[in-house]
């Protein structure tokens, strides 16, 4: 790996303390950077060198898998760490920020390579990149690169105007739109799920799945993203780009497809066959939902409309599920699903394939009808791919018992999903970020489910905190025979990490 320069806007920031330094220092520790390495953080904060050092220590000790017990190493790593005070509007700040990487490459022999990570809100994104080109700052003989975080844009349009106004200072090439999804070790397995197994390579036909659920439940509320969540709503923050990143990553496996490389290209063909809805379809294959006041884990939370900085009348989304239909001729006949919501029962990101009735019977369910075969991937909190298929142990009844398929070698060593991603931003891999087209395409489908929020075209259906979301949405997958899989019984606490499953819905 090439010696580089880290430019860290935001270095004082929430993102940065538990996820970004964390990275660093266990890539750091795997030595997974460059041999010479340099980092400056920015921030508004009067800080000394000291300090910022001291705050990305205490970081460590926080946030940290991997314990920082070796003072050494710690103090190694703590080296490449300078502070500079910068305002993103103030241009003479990047000429005295241009002055001290340069001093810095002069003092380590750096080459001149630049990545420039914005963890900052995205009403900074235009303005640091435009003061990055005018100062300088991305013009030295090396390469440069700039690493945003979401959201891009806040609909169609205004995504177009900051993509426009980004490659002023940056070609496409350079820029590394973080999805963190696209991170998740689970996830970067699914390029190559189809051919990790046989029996899956068997089961990966369109004869044989029924339909795709992808879910996304999170049992928090808005926290502190308030003023933030509540102008972008569950569709904005998770629909358009982790739940259709999901879809995508998923969605370009075909059979007899051994061909390696480009998944970008072939995530954008996914979005391009991705079948439009148009604003006055929205309300027959999307629900919208809002969480009410109820019981998360036992603890009794407040309504959505009751929580500090919401407004008492608001209108906002914290669940979304939809229909979906890819057109082509692998995934034409197979629906897929996918919600996500807030102040859900359980924290659950998962994916599952259910397989259509095949020559082997399969076992009853609790209400006397049969299961289906499952291929359940669990992507968090636990990871691991199980196969649900009709076994009967010994002396017992038949039952749909989990078969792993792949788990990760040692549960408590799995990279988190920012050490990949930096990781790649600074070697320059570009698979497992978003590319502009992906973005483009995800909001232009989006679009219309937008204005139909706007004109209250689709109603805002309430759900109690603890729940699964609104009853429409187990009625969107019943009006063709399909039900939501594997969500906990209200008597019951799901343990993902034991792999637990239940292969049956009681959704309220």
């Amino acid at each position: 790996m090439e010696s580089s320069t880290f430019i860290l806007f935001g270095a004082t920031g929430d993102l940065a303390k538990r996820k970004i330094y964390p990275a660093l220092y266990h890539l750091f520790v795997e030595q997974k950077l460059p041999p010479t390495f340099s980092l400056i953080g920015l921030g508004r904060r009067e800080w000394s060198d000291e300090l910022f050092r001291a705050n990305v220590k205490q970081s460590l000790l926080q946030f940290s898998r991997r314990e920082a017990k070796d003072p050494a190493l710690l103090n190694a790593f703590l080296r490449a760490f300078r502070y500079c005070i910068l305002d993103a509007g103030h241009i003479e700040d990047y000429r005295k920020l241009l002055r001290l990487i340069e001093q810095r490459e002069a003092e380590l022999g750096l080459s001149p390579n630049r990545l420039f990570y914005l963890s900052v809100g995205p009403e900074f994104f235009d303005t640091i990149a435009a003061n990055i080109r005018e100062s300088g700052l991305g013009s030295a003989d090396g390469w440069k690169r700039l690493v945003i975080e979401k959201p891009f844009g806040h609909d169609l349009q205004s995504a177009r105007d900051l993509n426009r106004k980004l490659n002023q200072a940056f070609e496409e090439h350079e820029i590394f739109r973080i999805d963190h999804y696209l991170g998740k070790p689970m996830v970067q397995k699914l390029e190559v799920l189809h051919q990790t197994d046989p029996v899956l390579r068997e089961l990966w036909t369109n004869r044989r799945i029924a339909n795709v659920q992808i879910t996304a439940n999170e049992t928090v509320g808005v926290e502190e993203r308030a003023g933030y969540y509540d102008h972008a709503g569950a569709v904005r923050d998770m629909f358009q780009n982790h739940m259709l990143q999901l879809l995508m990553m998923l969605a370009v496996h075909f059979p007899n497809d051994n061909t390696s490389g480009n998944a970008r290209l072939k995530k954008k063909k996914v979005m391009e066959v991705l079948e439009p809805l148009q604003k006055q379809e929205a309300s027959a294959n999307v629900i919208r939902g809002q969480y009410k006041e109820g019981s998360v884990q036992g603890k009794p939370v407040t309504a959505y409309t009751s929580e500090p900085g919401i407004d008492h009348a608001s209108m906002n989304d914290t669940f979304i599920a939809a229909k979906l239909r890819i057109d082509d001729s692998f995934w034409g006949e197979t629906p897929f699903y996918i919600r996500t919501g807030k102040r859900m029962r359980e924290k659950s990101t998962r994916i599952v394939i259910e397989f259509k009735d095949t020559e082997t019977p399969a076992s009853p369910t609790k209400d006397g009808s049969r299961a289906p075969n499952l291929l359940v991937i669990e992507i968090g909190p636990g990871e691991g791919i199980t196969l649900h298929f009709d076994k009967k142990r010994p002396g017992q009844k038949e039952q749909v018992i989990p078969i792993p398929v792949d788990f990760p070698a040692n549960g408590d060593d799995v990279p988190e999903a920012y050490e990949n991603l930096i990781f790649d931003a600074l070697r320059g891999d570009p698979a497992f970020f978003a590319h502009w087209d992906e973005v483009e395409l995800s909001w232009k489908w989006v679009q219309p489910i937008l204005e139909a929020f706007e004109e209250n075209l689709v109603p805002l259906r309430p759900y109690a905190a603890g729940t699964y979301g609104p009853v429409e949405s187990d009625k969107l997958l019943a009006e063709d025979g399909f039900h939501w899989w594997l969500d906990a019984e209200p008597e019951q606490e799901p343990d993902i990490k034991k792999g637990e499953h239940y292969a049956y819905h009681t959704n309220h």
